[in-house]
């Protein structure tokens, strides 16, 4: 495993971002496993958090300058410490994020912060995505800014669950449904191989491969 992907997990987990037990997903599944961006809770670990969705970011997008939108709650805080990373690396970029219920009165609307205008590109960021529920909420938020588009999305972790259709993983179905790809700083499969370092986390490591059997990704 890359260095870096065994510093991001020990990072999620040491923060209790990643935890071990049964929850319930928003999608509806139980599942064994749970990463919950909402851990984090000091300064020092949002922006650990947003070093490490910035270097996704100048891996797979370059030092191209979009508009980075952060889905409420959950999202709001990795987009503004993604933007303070990447302004770190030299590239300064705007984000925004909705409001769960739009405004009345002074501005208005359901956006905060930067409005992106005709021809920017927007770069979502997410904590993980499960069935996909969540950024098809964001994708008809996004869809009343005319003239823009999505270029790409980015979560911490690829669960590899499969979708709505029963075959492709939810990143899969997102990618094509949308147009746009889905990164991932890491996946499932690479916290199964992080635990299976050490046997205490051997019950852990047989219910998500279970779960998986489930409801994984063909």
């Amino acid at each position: 495993m890359e260095s870096y992907k065994r510093e991001f997990i020990q990072f999620l987990e040491s923060a209790g971002v990643l935890k071990f037990g049964d929850f319930t997903a928003k999608s509806g599944r139980k599942i064994p496993y749970f990463v919950n961006a909402g851990e984090i809770k000091t300064g020092e670990q949002i922006a650990k958090l947003g070093e490490f969705y910035a270097k996704s970011y100048l891996e797979k997008v370059g030092n191209k300058k979009t508009v980075l939108y952060g889905p409420a709650y959950k999202g709001i805080s990795i987009a503004v410490s993604s933007s303070i990373a990447l302004a770190k690396n030299g590239l300064d970029v705007p984000f925004f994020f909705n409001r769960k219920e739009a405004k009345d009165h002074g501005e208005g609307g359901i956006f905060v912060g930067y409005v992106p205008k005709a021809g920017e590109e927007i770069v979502i960021v997410e904590d993980v995505i499960t069935a996909g529920t969540a950024i098809r909420e964001s994708m008809e938020n996004l869809s009343t800014l005319e003239g823009t588009k999505v270029a790409a999305t980015f979560v911490m972790v690829d669960r590899k669950e499969v979708g709505k259709g029963g075959v492709k993983s939810a990143m899969a179905e997102i990618a094509d449904e949308f147009g746009f790809p889905v990164y991932s700083v890491v996946d499932v499969y690479d916290i199964i191989e992080y635990l299976e370092e050490d046997e205490k986390n051997a019950e852990n490591v047989t219910r998500i491969k279970n779960y998986l059997a489930i409801n994984g990704a063909k």
